[in-house]
């Protein structure tokens, strides 16, 4: 039998299978915290004094969250971030001070547990942190030990700052190029394989030392709107533009399409407080209006900082959301951007956010967010304390409970954005049910209270018929 040879040279000429696609690489993830900058400190936030062209252009590439939501003090936010756990889970309240009856270190998160960048490192992502760490330094507190694979630690100072590793600092240099420049030795040689890198600023925190090239573009420029300060729009232009650098950069890798850029603040901004010499006037480096108080307190000036996310092809630009999010939402929503499963052991309180990042008017199917401080808040460096206190808000409405007298707020935060109107005594039904939403809340999470002996009575007290009961003195900053 001869050998059918046209089944050979059919064969030879026959098109060769498609080779299987690759498995698509997993976003990069660059997170860049501020410090203290307030929910109106941008041009995206509508100033008409600070000048933010890289923000404003991130803004418009991407989504903007207008009630995003962090802690009154870094730590809490900077904890929640890392582990996706409300504050009675990390054991991290302000960093200061404890609740009654508990003793150690503040910073008391369980150091060998899952977190943000220990599940990412464990699906092959490079991790590096830069920049100010307050989360402990020593033995397991240390970054390298929480995940980050790479870690460039800076002391709170924006001029004269130490670093460790241990480094040559050029004499002057402003602690956020620093940083910037770090960030993108980091971006340049991880440019081939998943990372996730978190830049933590010192800036615009106090004092305020700008680089001096910057102060006198708005030294002449007038007040608007109660922004008024050059020093610190200078400082507010440094850090804008370090993002604008870092965005540069990607852009020149070719990195821009498969990287995630997210940006926020720890806390509300230095701004808001009653000025002890003319209550007329509020006092503080910026001005939060139309949110009520600042950094420290549990008002809206406190707790809603700027929030913005980047990731093309997922987020349409020039987005924005309304949904009161939180510092608990960004690991499951990273995690689930990297395909990462979380792990079935590990309490996590925030939500996947993603289904909002594709549609700005998603349902995420929760009905309220949390904050709780049994011993109070303390900001370091100012005249700002605020009593033992639960918030919850859910919906429109947001309950504040404070815990050692049982008094109680009640707003609706999207009609009266300034807090003016306690509806406590003419919504008493709805306090009374947000009430019971929060102490189920704590009693979940196992939340510690104030010392009994000061601690309010559990019932909801008695509704007088007016005036409406007074809140919570607010923080003077003064003489």
């Amino acid at each position: 039998m001869k050998f059918p040879w046209w089944l050979l040279a059919a064969w030879l000429i026959a098109p060769a299978s498609p080779a299987q696609p690759a498995t698509p690489r997993p976003p990069n993830i660059v997170l860049i915290l501020a410090d203290d900058l307030g929910w109106t400190d941008a041009g995206f936030a509508g100033s008409r004094f600070y000048e933010t062209p890289h923000l404003d252009a991130l803004a418009a590439g991407g989504m903007r969250f207008t009630s995003f939501y962090a802690s009154p003090v870094g730590l809490p936010s900077q904890a929640a971030l890392l582990t996706g756990q409300y504050s009675p889970r990390t054991r991290v309240y302000t960093g200061d001070i404890l609740p009654a009856g508990e003793t150690g270190p503040a910073v008391t998160f369980q150091a060998g547990s899952a977190n943000l960048p220990s599940l990412l490192k464990g699906a092959g992502y490079t991790t590096g942190y830069i920049g100010v760490w307050g989360l402990g330094a020593e033995g397991d507190a240390h970054p390298l030990r929480r995940g980050f694979d790479e870690a460039i630690l800076t002391t709170a100072r924006h001029i004269g700052f130490e670093v460790e590793p241990a480094a040559e600092v050029p004499s002057g240099m402003h602690q956020v190029d620093y940083l910037t420049d770090r960030a993108l030795e980091f971006l340049d040689r991880h440019r081939d394989r998943p990372f996730f890198l978190e830049i933590a600023h010192f800036s615009v925190h106090e004092p305020t030392e700008p680089k001096p090239a910057w102060v006198g573009r708005f030294e002449k420029k007038p007040p608007a709107g109660g922004h008024r300060d050059a020093a610190y729009a200078a400082m507010i232009a440094g850090l804008d533009e370090s993002v604008g650098r870092i965005v540069a950069r990607l852009e020149t890798l070719h990195l821009t399409g498969q990287t995630i850029i997210l940006f926020t603040s720890d806390n509300g901004g230095v701004g808001g407080y009653l000025d002890a010499d003319n209550p007329s006037r509020r006092a503080g480096l910026t001005d939060n209006s139309p949110l009520r108080g600042g950094k420290g307190m549990i008002y809206e000036g406190g707790l809603r900082v700027p929030f913005l996310v980047r990731w093309p092809g997922v987020v349409t630009g020039g987005s924005r959301s309304t949904a009161p999010v939180m510092m608990v939402d960004l690991l499951p929503t990273l995690c689930d951007a990297a395909g990462v499963r979380l792990p079935g052991d590990l309490p996590i309180d925030g939500i996947n956010l993603i289904p909002l990042w594709r549609n700005a008017g998603a349902h995420l199917g929760r009905d309220a967010v949390f904050w709780h401080f049994p011993a109070g808040v303390e900001a370091a460096g100012r005249a700002i304390r605020t009593p033992p206190v639960s918030i919850v808000r859910a919906g429109n409405f947001k309950l504040i409970e404070w815990l050692e007298d049982g008094r109680m707020e009640l707003y609706n935060v999207v009609e009266d954005l300034g807090e003016k109107n306690n509806l406590v005594r003419s919504l008493p039904d709805k306090a009374a049910e947000l009430k019971d939403k929060v102490a189920a809340w704590r009693k979940e999470l196992g939340a510690p209270l104030p010392p009994p002996e000061t601690a309010a009575p559990a019932s909801l007290p008695p509704t007088p018929p007016a005036p409406a009961p007074a809140t919570a003195p607010e923080p003077k900053v003064g003489s």
